[in-house]
């Protein structure tokens, strides 16, 4: 939702779900898979690897 781009802006890395609001995506620093896609655990495996 809208409201979580004061938090997108405050976090030093930011990802929205492809399926997240425009506004949202528009703000963020990196997009993933939607939540169907498990874009979550995408970026998790990436950053854990």
């Amino acid at each position: 939702m809208p409201n979580d781009i004061a938090m997108f802006a405050w976090a030093s890395h930011s990802v929205a779900m492809a399926n997240a609001h425009e506004e949202l995506k528009a703000v963020a620093d990196e997009v993933t898979a939607s939540h169907d896609e498990d874009g979550i655990a995408v970026v998790l495996e990436r950053l854990l690897a």
